[in-house]
């Protein structure tokens, strides 16, 4: 089991690491151009596919629950159409966002803080970088039927194909041809369609036998799709709520005062990282736990999630020792700035105490996605933010600032990790 699961977690938790590596790059490519708005113009950008994607990341999901358990059935038939059916939504969402781009602009501008000129230079940015959503949503289905599929390798390959074309083109654009944000937006769109272009030519190497002809009494099966859609609401739904809570948290960072906001946008930092480890197993928990349920192996299914989470501790608290005894060393990779590190320091426990109080959430949640208990993850996503976060956040910050404002957090974190266990026998336990 502890082999299964590290075959499946390791992968993932490289494709994870790719991720801020490019990030990194873009900062830096604008860092060196001659103002610091560029810099600002492609973070608002940025902010813009975050939320944007956030309505479809179900896509990668829940098309990795679903094929899961038919690969744990070995139903054929339904672990093509699985993939079929993702497609096709994603095609039909694609054509929905390349179709409204200027009202989501339009919107975008109105929200976004900035001088005019950022925000200008990051819609422009935005103009470029929508016609990257094709290959984008494509990515989401093929990456979550492979993982459903026990392979994390394939999704690791095209992570690591996409962010070092992305890296090249981008300097290529940037560097060479003078392009700015431009030429960043450039370099996403071209490297998202390379990778696109290896996810499928992988599928067709490895599992052209799994690429059946489409059964359109099948494909169409009202059951399926009612199915299909109300999973994909809930586990919608779900990301919204985690997206705006964290953009919650951010926006009253910032009415703290600009200090408190640099603190606590670079102890979120220690967050991210620690979820980069953690989201590799919870990606196994998809595959596998999804698999034991569409074989009905109660047996394996207890057995994995028992294993999940002796990983997660064995995890976290190596991280939490490190961030206990190396705290300043590791703030200083951020920033050198001898202010903001001194303006961290009184705030260095949340830093310790995130990998101790989260891996049970990005866990479950893992667990949850592959057993398909989309409404269960929904409601505890509901009450955590809802009924935990936000009543904390309400009585605390007036009282203690920018510690009320981490203790709602962080009792977010510990919100969904309790109420996700305490649902866990009925939700994944006993369903087979």
């Amino acid at each position: 089991m502890n082999r299964d699961i590290l075959k499946l977690a390791i992968p993932n938790i490289i494709s994870n690491i790719t991720v801020p590596l490019l990030g990194l790059v873009d900062m830096t490519l604008m860092g060196h151009l001659n103002s610091s708005v560029y810099i600002g113009a492609i973070a608002l950008g940025g902010t813009i596919f975050s939320v944007l994607y956030s309505f479809f990341s179900f896509l990668r999901a829940g098309t990795t629950g679903f094929t899961a358990q038919s690969y744990g059935g070995n139903n054929i038939s339904e672990i093509s159409h699985s993939l079929y059916r993702s497609i096709a939504i994603a095609v039909l969402a694609s054509l929905l966002i390349l179709s409204i781009q200027h009202p989501i602009a339009k919107i975008s501008l109105l929200l976004l803080d900035g001088s005019d000129e950022v925000r200008n230079l990051a819609i422009t940015y935005f103009y470029v970088r929508i016609w990257a959503a094709p290959a984008n949503m494509l990515l989401y289905c093929l990456n979550g039927w492979f993982i459903g599929m026990q392979n994390t390798r394939i999704p690791m390959t095209i992570a690591i194909v996409i962010n070092i074309l992305n890296i090249v083109f981008s300097v290529l654009f940037v560097m060479v041809m003078h392009q700015n944000v431009v030429g960043v937006a450039l370099g996403t769109v071209i490297a998202q369609y390379c990778g696109l272009a290896t996810a499928v030519i992988l599928l067709f190497v490895r599992y052209r036998q799994y690429l059946t002809k489409i059964d359109f009494a099948i494909l169409l099966d009202l059951g399926k799709i009612k199915r299909f859609f109300k999973v994909n609401t809930d586990l919608m739904i779900r990301s919204i709520l985690l997206v705006l809570t964290i953009a919650f948290f951010t926006n009253q960072s910032a009415k703290l005062g600009d200090d408190i906001l640099s603190v606590n946008m670079i102890l979120l930092q220690f967050f991210y990282i620690f979820s980069y480890f953690t989201d590799g197993f919870a990606y196994a928990g998809e595959a596998l736990v999804g698999k034991f349920i569409g074989s009905r192996d109660s047996d394996s299914l207890s057995k994995v999630v028992k294993q999940l989470f002796k990983w997660g501790m064995l995890i976290s608290l190596p991280f939490a020792i490190l961030y206990a005894l190396f705290p300043t060393p590791f703030v200083r990779i951020i920033s050198d700035n001898q202010t903001i590190i001194e303006q961290v320091q009184p705030y260095y426990i949340y830093m310790v105490l995130i990998p101790v109080i989260t891996f049970a959430a990005f866990l479950w949640d893992g667990i949850y996605i592959g057993a398909t208990a989309s409404k269960a993850i929904r409601n505890t996503m509901a009450i955590s933010s809802l009924l935990v976060f936000l009543p904390l956040w309400y009585f605390l910050v007036p009282l203690f600032g920018n510690d009320g404002l981490w203790i709602a957090f962080l009792g977010f974190m510990v919100a969904r990790g309790v109420s996700m266990t305490l649902s866990a026998k009925k939700n994944i336990l006993q369903v087979i």
